[in-house]
């Protein structure tokens, strides 16, 4: 994979081996399935596999995709080394319809056995939004205690959350013992149609050395029919000879956000990773971010961030 034009981020990692994480696989969106599934889904795990044969490192999978096992069963049959990956899981806390563990401690635990191996990279709250009359009685701080206790324990390298807002980071960080154990990675909705999850999340992140990861940054591309966006990535397409998921995700890149994606298809998988042989001029990045603000568009958690 060519690095002619590398990126910059807030907050590097790298897998235990040594290696710097890329782009990521993710496992959610299009494979999760109800709870009730047991079955393993064939499909998923022949395209985790293709997809590492590809080059991805980095896979990212939650308890409520409920689509550990098969990021396991991929993990048992490829021949790359457990410590050349990357590997993300969340705890979901209890919010929303699917309650998933009965703790966190009990989530990691299930996620390690699930997955097959014997530490998790980075593990993430799901959500901040519960309380403790929805998450078994623990408030996010309780969460973030068991978290801190597991990285001490050596099941998992990196703690983070996904969808926070800055008074959750903070909250986060007041009961932190040190900055060994602050959230070091925020994984929110980020495309040009919502630049910010939530109020200047990604300005705030990116200044407390967080790293923020986008989910769904490929979301405009159903929306852009008769759209300024579209117009535009067929002519940046034309220019860099790149296709229009392939200018949404390096302009996500050049944010200094890593993006999480996904797909079915051997050609979609190869484009995700050649990403680092052209560069959006600064012009070119500062059009789509006028064009996406003009259209706001948010996929998830609607209620939740209207104050946020």
């Amino acid at each position: 994979m060519s690095s002619t034009h590398p990126v910059t981020f807030s907050k590097t990692f790298k897998t235990k081996s040594g290696k710097d994480i890329t782009i990521g696989l993710g496992t959610g969106t299009k494979w999760k399935k109800s709870h009730s599934d047991f079955e393993i889904n064939k499909e998923l795990v022949d395209q985790l596999l293709l997809s590492l044969d590809l080059g991805f490192r980095h896979i990212d999978t939650a308890e409520v995709y409920n689509t550990q096992r098969e990021v396991g069963e991929a993990l048992r049959r490829t021949s790359i080394p457990r410590e050349d990956l990357w590997i993300t899981t969340k705890y979901n806390g209890g919010w929303g319809k699917i309650k998933g563990s009965d703790s966190p401690e009990k989530s990691i635990d299930k996620a390690l056995k699930e997955l097959g191996v014997d530490y998790i990279d980075l593990y993430l709250i799901h959500s901040p939004f519960f309380t403790k009359d929805v998450s078994n009685g623990f408030s996010l701080e309780d969460v973030w205690k068991v978290l801190i206790e597991a990285k001490k324990q050596g099941k998992v390298r990196e703690i983070g959350i996904s969808n926070a807002a800055k008074p959750h980071l903070e909250r986060l960080h007041a009961i932190s013992p040190s900055s060994e154990y602050f959230p070091v990675v925020n994984q929110i909705e980020f495309h040009p149609f919502l630049q910010n999850q939530s109020r200047n999340i990604v300005q705030y992140c990116q200044e407390h050395g967080i790293l923020v990861e986008a989910f769904s940054p490929l979301a405009p591309l159903a929306r852009v029919e008769n759209n300024a966006l579209g117009d535009l990535l067929k002519k940046l397409s034309q220019t860099h000879l790149k296709t229009d998921a392939q200018i949404l995700l390096r302009y996500t890149l050049q944010k200094g956000i890593l993006p999480i994606t996904t797909s079915s298809k051997e050609s979609r998988i190869r484009e995700s990773l050649d990403l680092f042989d052209f560069e959006l001029s600064r012009s070119e990045v500062e059009e789509i971010d006028k064009i996406g603000q003009e259209n706001p568009y948010r996929a998830f958690f609607h209620e939740q961030f209207k104050d946020l």
